[in-house]
């Protein structure tokens, strides 16, 4: 994964917010955190200690976000949705969150 400042920071947020909004509507959005360890994992996608959306939820969004606000050049050359169609192909709710970490993917890319 590469750092770049070529990458649109208000396109990302505008689709961090859809991602957001996509685990809602799928009811795939937590109210608490999970424990501070689970969050501390160093496994790709926390998949020792987390679940997919969590991982999105907990992980991805506010790093990135923090990332745009702190005027960082954000992550590029990466493909995140390629590990979400397998992890979570058997769940429909799931689509709609899927369609847009594709745009994220290439947007980043």
């Amino acid at each position: 994964m590469r750092n770049t400042l070529n990458t649109d920071p208000k396109q990302i947020q505008k689709l961090l917010l859809l991602t957001q909004r996509a685990l809602n509507r799928a009811d795939l959005w937590e109210q608490n955190s999970p424990p501070l360890g689970a969050l501390a994992s160093t496994q790709p996608f926390a998949i020792d200690t987390l679940r997919p959306e969590q991982w999105l939820q907990w992980v991805f969004i506010p790093k990135m976000s923090d990332l745009i606000r702190a005027g960082q050049g954000l992550p590029s050359g990466f493909a995140i949705a390629p590990y979400f169609e397998q992890a979570c192909a058997e769940d429909s709710r799931w689509d709609e969150v899927i369609a847009v970490l594709r745009k994220i993917d290439e947007v980043c890319g």
